[in-house]
């Protein structure tokens, strides 16, 4: 079987499982776990053939002419280079490692048939955009992801949270999206064609005439896929999804698929240097905020949200000083400790037998309880602050690293300011990354909250997944930037000693500062133990205090059921704290700038419509109604009274004409 055709099915068998599993998940739902585990699987394993068949070497480049368009035709091509092929790896790791995971997780579901499904076509939308060698196809995954993700994050439809957040996902996306269809049709005009390749050849020749233009408009578009400042509100409100979709969206499709869309037309990107300097602004941004906001979290959940939207700016920030292999090697190495570190807090999630547990200060006793997630999810967190020798460290210091050579001159693919802002941003990254790490390993798995009933040992198709995820979360990056450069543009990806010393030093001081302040405000808080409040002899006084150390939210009917009071986010930020954890405000100024004047835009067009536009209907036919009803008053069916009127009529006519005559 050639690799053409071995590619062909990588997306394909996910497609037939997901119109399989919507066909028959009502009529025979035993074959659900199946169709969702099986052609995953599959692909995973041809997506690896694919992968060592091409090897790193020269991409393999096929296409059929789709359908006649006149000047710019859309064909149906791939297009595998060392990017798309070891990119389609992780997506289908990933893939599979959801679907087997959420056979435990949504084994009582009963909506587990559709959820599967939609999964297997989110799976295939996202290989569609790895494989394809043409925009408009491309284009169509991308799309496909789009509405997939509006189902599955409002899986849990019967709630609020859940249908605002998967309208808020759908939403925010597409508004990226509007310019960024217009940014692909402005570039194949250009180019002449919407085939990759000959777009990259149309730039190498300089033929793009409005380069900077073309890549804003296409940067709009990625900043809403892949959640960046300022379109990355809708990826926090998206954990009210199930935690399993979470981690599918995080760690390989819908927010992956923006940086390696970017990573795919660099040279696009690269032709502007504004275009470049605005990319590593927006990288900043992303970076140092999300930082602050996964600070400031109770929800565990949340917190590896804004973990997301900061490791996209990492890789974001390595496009912008023009080196895709540092990108995408952060892109393999945090699809796989993402992935594990939503699975491990599924496993919490799930121990606890309900999503309200999800608040890491309510959390306690949970080390012996869930062994498995904690010894994986320790692993992912290191992985995620950059420590040494877990594969963040080594993905991280090669953006780092790419950095510091634009800063020093040393390589000329970016401008110099766009180095420097992504360099500083970075590292002060490192420090708030390790930060919240330990934050969020301490109160989860070291916390005074209330203990959860014990629903017993999780099933094993939830527990297995994380040691597999832990493997690569442990030992990508040791090998994998000796390898990967094979596979990419043969750039060294290997860390460098300045960006090294920096980045462990500033991560491991993030790491041990926020332990400090746990410790003091544990030691604060152990004057009044949760439980013994009440009998505290300074009565209400104690009590009020606890409170206030604790969450400055109103008194809890139970004190034995409050927040831990030793949380380090609140000493951190101090008066940042609030706006942290409200994420900026980022959306109270969106609906003051946008929601509401749109609101009172349709106020007004249903006050003009409904009083102007309906008086004028309504007086447009109230005359013919008036009129007729005179004519009906005159239909009696009295005969005496039509021939007085006809008498009438006559005389009228006659003096009227003795008139006329007398005048003349």
């Amino acid at each position: 079987m050639t690799t053409t055709t071995l590619a062909v099915l990588v997306p394909l068998l996910p497609f037939l499982a997901a119109v399989a599993g919507l066909l028959l998940g009502r009529t025979a739902p035993g074959f659900a776990r199946p169709l969702a585990v099986l052609p995953t699987l599959t692909s995973l394993v041809l997506a690896a053939l694919v992968a060592g068949r091409q090897g790193g070497g020269p991409a393999v480049d096929s296409a059929t002419e789709l359908t006649p368009t006149g000047s710019v035709p859309i064909e149906l091509a791939l297009h595998i280079d060392g990017f798309a092929a070891l990119v389609a790896v992780l997506v289908g790791l990933v893939a599979s490692c959801v679907q087997i995971y959420s056979t435990g997780y949504l084994r009582d579901d009963p909506r587990y048939p559709s959820y599967a499904a939609l999964v297997s076509l989110f799976t295939s939308a996202m290989l569609l955009v790895v494989y394809s060698g043409d925009l408009m196809v491309l284009l169509v995954g991308w799309e496909v992801m789009g509405i997939c993700s509006y189902f599955l994050v409002g899986h849990y439809w019967e709630t609020p949270e859940a249908r605002a957040a998967s309208l808020k996902a759908f939403l925010v996306t597409k508004l990226g999206d509007v310019p960024f269809l217009i940014g692909l049709f402005a570039l194949a005009t250009d180019a002449g064609s919407f085939r990759i390749t000959r777009i990259l050849s149309t730039v190498a020749g300089g033929g793009l005439d409005h380069p900077t233009v073309i890549a804003l408009l296409l940067l709009a578009g990625v900043a809403g896929k892949s959640a960046q400042f300022p379109l990355h509100t809708w990826l926090p409100d998206a954990m009210a999804g199930p935690t399993p979709v979470s981690a599918l969206i995080h760690a390989a499709t819908m927010v992956a698929a923006g940086v390696y869309f970017i990573a795919r037309l660099l040279p696009v990107f690269e032709a502007s240097q504004a275009a470049m300097v605005v990319m590593a602004v927006m990288a900043a941004v992303t970076m140092a905020g999300s930082a602050l906001a996964a600070l400031a979290q109770d929800d565990i959940k949340r917190v590896l949200a804004y973990s997301t939207i900061g490791q996209l700016g990492y890789m974001t920030g390595a496009l912008a000083v023009g080196d895709r292999g540092a990108a995408v090697f952060h892109l393999l190495s945090h699809g796989a400790f993402k992935a594990l570190l939503f699975l491990a807090a599924g496993v919490i999630i799930h121990a606890a037998g309900t999503n309200s547990l999800a608040a890491m200060s309510r959390m306690g006793h949970l080390r012996d309880r869930v062994p498995d997630a904690y010894w994986t999810m320790t692993v992912a967190l290191l992985a995620l602050a950059a420590i040494p020798p877990f594969s963040g460290f080594f993905s991280k210091e090669a953006v780092l690293g790419v950095a510091e050579h634009v800063v020093t001159g040393h390589t000329e693919h970016a401008p110099a300011a766009a180095g420097w802002i992504v360099l500083v941003a970075g590292l002060l990254t490192a420090v708030l990354t390790a930060a919240y790490a330990a934050r969020l390993w301490l109160l989860a798995f070291r916390g005074r909250g209330a203990e959860a009933p014990d629903h017993g040992r999780q099933p094993l198709t939830m527990t297995v997944v994380l040691w597999v995820l832990a493997v690569p979360s442990l030992a990508l990056g040791g090998f994998a930037f000796r390898l990967l450069p094979d596979w990419f543009d043969g750039r060294d990806l290997g860390p460098t000693l300045t960006t090294s010393v920096l980045g462990t030093g500033l991560a491991l001081a993030g790491g041990i500062v926020t332990y400090a302040a746990w410790r003091h405000t544990a030691a604060r808080a152990a004057r009044f133990p949760l439980g013994a409040v009440a009998a505290h002899p300074e009565g209400d006084a104690a009590r009020v205090e606890a409170e206030a150390i604790a969450s400055h939210e109103p008194a809890y009917g139970d004190i034995a059921q409050a927040p831990d009071p030793a949380d380090p986010g609140r000493l951190l930020l101090g008066p940042l704290h609030r706006h942290a954890a409200a994420g900026f405000h980022l959306d109270a100024v969106y609906a003051a700038l946008f929601v509401r004047p749109v609101q009172a835009g349709a106020s007004l067009v249903r006050f003009l419509d409904r009083e102007v536009v309906e008086t004028y209907v309504r007086g447009a036919g109230a005359l013919p109604r008036w009129l007729g009803a005179a004519v009906r008053r005159a239909q009696t069916g009295n005969v005496q009274t039509y021939v007085s009127a006809l008498l009438a009529g006559t005389v009228v006519l006659a003096v009227a004409v003795v008139l006329v005559a007398t005048g003349a």
